[in-house]
């Protein structure tokens, strides 16, 4: 049997990268763990697991915890004489002079993806058993630090300690410098680093390796960065270690991600494609940048949208005669990292330029077609292409999109689609992409929401300011409401001082709310008139989801506009999400129970799944059915509405058999598409449970739908009195029998929470999501919650949280032994196609690599 690898980590986002790098590099059993005592458990569970060959255990504390943790480790069974790898969290107050005996080698949590492996294969190659720390040199310092110098994609400098002279430079310091490694030794650090504000002495004599900007030689004078000293051993004796980060975005990874993040961020237009473009050129340290916009109708050449050079301004070849322009035009890209003059030849560009590093990039629309190019050069060449190569191709993504931008408002100004003032769709544009949205959502099993926004009394700034104000703010507003959204979001300005706002690819509705929240402070700051003049223009929102409130476009906007209205009684300035309000079903209540009778034949009524996950994996362990219903009018209703009609009516009988049907053959055809026994929970009404036939209809479904009963769990609100209830203690125990799982959902909100749990085959209980959602509000409700946990497992009853929204609700649960979880934390009810996705993903996550052991 292979012998395996214990990963220990309390922060679940450390421990799935130590699970990722060790499992990427090759192996197979890897054990992770929450802390000490988890790890015992796997230790000494049963299967045995393997003999470790590897622990890793992230040290978050201070110098006294680390060493209580390692010596509780080293106690555990095979423990003792296993290699131990120590990584430092962020927030860890011990330093690396200070880590307890007996660990091999360490690394700070943010060189995990780097160096994790290649500690673990130096300690291996070196040590046939933990290395200990006296195998450090001077101050704790390793002596080998050969595979981050050598293999490694930093630069380092190793310098004398006491001489301050150059030993040795790093193969990545030479290439990015241009500057031969035989050209550095010997060199004081003097003549090759240039600290920012602090003498250098008194850098090399702290080395604590905090971060100081400085400069560093190259062969064009010198690079801007940072840099960090720190004490190692070299070749015996006493050294210096220097590592240094470039600011240049062609050489570093993290400048690079920055300088894209900068340029996406500029708003579209003109003014953005000149701010991107001198961002670009500035930060590569490029010495030529064009982009060309292609002819839209093929004719004459094309048009040059942006140039920047650094140089005296040259005979510029007319566009027909630069081959390469030609070529990307064509769709062929080109990319030379230093050997760009061999086509000086055939491209008088090139010849006049005398370009070392040149790139020509086809700038693509949506549909893959050429809207221009392009060309980037570099007189000196290009720095890491494996970092050029994809900036280039991100920025030729944003140029296109500028420039697919422009041509759709031109032809959206043409055919009357865009708003002359603002840019922006206007309401007949805006209504046919809602439509199209809806479509891809229906196909895709996607949510969104619409938000209506209204601006608060302007009508007061026209008449006070006169219009030309009035159309700045309504420019104003358009910048802030584009810059609190996503690109895949959509704003339009849908008459007046009303806009409209499409937010796709929603998971929880909570992403929408934090969006809303976002354009009523950001409404909120003041803005000044070209005058001077301080104005503060609030708004008021409404919202609306799909597919819950409504299905179509037009009911969506309504609902949208109502909530909007809603938002605009309660004083302004706020945002409202649209409901179907109590007083409107006591109002139209016959109306309703009219309708509702006709709803299940009609096709109205939808089941929805929402994942049950098991607290310590995270892995789905069951799904409740959930019944939506889609007024042709009214769109979606709450079930808080139609629920009570339908007991009023006894419509409820024949729904819930519905429900139970079409749930049961859904469970039953996931099972066998992957595999996956889920358990189903299904909700009984009160009017349910008081049915003498309801046995029959239960054994009925489950013969036809083939699902196996164990897998069905019915779900009984603990509001409902067991003495009004007629059969309904018999009805549970009955299906008991026939093999069904019975849930009490909402514990803790009713009266009779232990005679519920005395009386009835409860097996598992839900905690109701308004103790749930106190958690870390309300000691009182916490301590509920605990108490419940207790009392469950005491009467060996399983426990479902609903209502789990945070990571703190996850946490705490997970603390006091809640077995099971379900919110929107996780995932939101979801239609069955967007189950099934969720299902598939997992799948292919599973397939794809080892599975992490229970």
């Amino acid at each position: 049997m292979n012998s395996g690898i214990l990963v220990i980590a309390a922060q679940r986002e450390l421990r799935r990268s130590l699970f990722d790098a060790l499992d990427q590099a090759g192996y197979p059993q890897i054990y992770s763990a929450r802390d000490v005592a988890h790890a015992a458990i796997l230790l000494e569970g049963r299967p045995p697991i393997p003999p470790l060959q590897l622990m890793v255990m992230v040290l978050s504390g201070d110098e006294q915890r680390a060493r209580s943790s390692c010596e509780q480790l080293r106690r555990l069974p095979g423990g003792a004489d296993t290699p131990l790898i120590a990584v430092l969290a962020e927030e860890a107050s011990i330093s690396s002079a200070d880590l307890p005996a007996g660990i091999a080698d360490w690394l700070s949590a943010a060189r995990i993806d780097n160096e994790l492996v290649a500690r673990w294969r130096r300690s291996q190659s070196s040590d046939s058993g933990p290395r200990q720390t006296a195998a450090k040199g001077a101050g704790g310092a390793p002596e080998d630090y050969r595979y981050v110098f050598e293999e490694g994609d930093s630069e380092w400098l190793i310098a004398d300690a006491q001489t301050h002279h150059l030993l040795e430079v790093s193969p990545t310091l030479a290439r990015h410098s241009r500057l031969h490694a035989s050209q550095w030794e010997g060199q004081p650090l003097t003549g090759v680093l240039r600290f920012e504000g602090i003498p250098i002495a008194q850098v090399l004599a702290e080395a604590d390796r905090s971060w100081y900007p400085c400069q560093r030689k190259s062969s064009q004078g010198a690079d801007t960065g940072q840099a960090s000293v720190r004490r190692i051993r070299h070749a015996g004796r006493d050294a210096l270690a220097l590592m240094f980060r470039s600011d240049r975005a062609d050489l570093r990874a993290e400048a690079a991600l920055s300088l894209l993040s900068r340029m996406f961020a500029s708003t579209s237009g003109v003014d953005a494609q000149v701010a991107a473009g001198r961002l670009l050129f500035d930060e590569l340290g490029l010495d030529y940048l064009a982009v060309w916009s292609a002819r839209q109708d093929g004719a004459d050449g094309p048009i040059q949208t942006l140039q920047l050079w650094n140089g005296d301004d040259p005979v510029w070849p007319p566009a027909q005669l630069q081959s390469s322009l030609q070529l990307v035009l064509g769709g062929k890209p080109i990319l030379y990292r230093s050997d760009a003059k061999r086509l000086a030849p055939v491209d008088p560009l090139l010849q006049h330029l005398d370009l070392a590093g040149f790139a020509g990039l086809p700038l693509y629309d949506e549909r893959h077609t050429v809207l221009g190019a392009m060309l980037a050069g570099s007189r000196k060449g290009f720095g890491e292409m494996g970092i050029i190569e994809p900036v280039l191709r991100c920025a030729a993504a944003r140029f296109a999109q500028v420039l697919e931008l422009g041509r759709t408002r031109e032809q959206g100004r043409a055919e009357g689609l865009v708003d002359a003032l603002t840019g922006l769709p206007n309401r007949l544009l805006f209504n046919d992409r809602l439509e199209t949205i809806i479509r891809e959502a229906i196909r895709n099993g996607e949510c969104f929401a619409v938000l209506f926004v209204d601006l608060d009394r302007f009508k007061a700034v026209n008449d006070t300011y006169g219009h030309a104000a009035g159309d700045q703010v309504l420019r104003t507003v358009t910048e802030r409401l584009c810059g609190s959204i996503r690109a895949s979001d959509t704003v339009a300005r849908y008459a007046g001082d009303e806009f409209t706002i499409v937010l796709r690819h929603i998971v929880k509705n909570d992403d929408v709310l934090r969006v809303a929240e976002k354009i009523v402070q950001v409404m909120e700051t003041p803005l000044y008139l070209e005058d001077g003049t301080e104005l503060q223009v609030t708004a008021s929102m409404g919202l609306s989801f799909f597919p819950d409130d409504a299905g179509d476009a037009q009911t969506l906007l309504k609902h949208a506009d109502e909530a909007m209205y809603a938002a605009k009684h309660l004083g302004r300035n706020n945002f409202q999400i649209y409901e179907v309000s109590p007083e409107y079903a006591q109002e139209h209540g016959m109306a309703l129970k009219s309708r509702l009778r006709h709803a299940e034949g009609n096709g109205e009524l939808r089941v929805v799944y929402q994942p049950q996950v098991n607290t310590e994996t995270e892995d789905i362990v069951g799904m409740e059915a959930l019944v939506r219903w889609e007024h042709p009018e009214l769109g979606m209703i709450s079930p808080a509405v139609f629920i009570p009609l339908a007991e009023e009516t006894g419509l409820i009988v024949s729904i819930g058999e519905w429900v139970m049907r079409t749930a049961c053959r859904q469970a039953k055809e996931w099972e066998q598409r992957y595999g996956l026994r889920l358990r189903l929970g299904v909700n009984l009404s009160a009017v349910q449970l008081m049915e003498p036939q309801l046995l029959d209809t239960v054994a009925k479904v489950l013969r036809e739908t083939g699902l196996d009963p164990t897998l069905l769990e019915m779900e009984v609100t603990e509001s409902i009195s067991i003495k009004a209830a007629p059969n309904l203690v018999e009805n549970l125990h009955a299906m008991h029998k026939l093999g069904c799982h019975i849930a009490i959902d909402d514990f803790g909100t009713g009266a009779a929470s232990l005679d519920y749990l005395r009386r009835l085959p409860a097996d598992r209980i839900k905690i109701d999501q308004s103790f749930v959602r106190n958690i870390g509000v309300d000691p009182d409700d916490e301590a509920i919650v605990r108490a419940t946990i207790e009392m469950a497992h005491r009467l060996k009853r399983a426990v479902v949280a609903e209502g789990v929204e945070i990571e703190q609700h996850m946490e705490f649960l997970r603390t006091h032994g809640c077995d099971e979880l379900q919110g929107y934390l996780f995932c939101r009810p979801l239609q069955p196609i967007s189950f099934d996705k969720l299902l598939a993903e997992r799948q292919r996550l599973l397939e794809g690599r080892v599975a992490e052991p229970a």
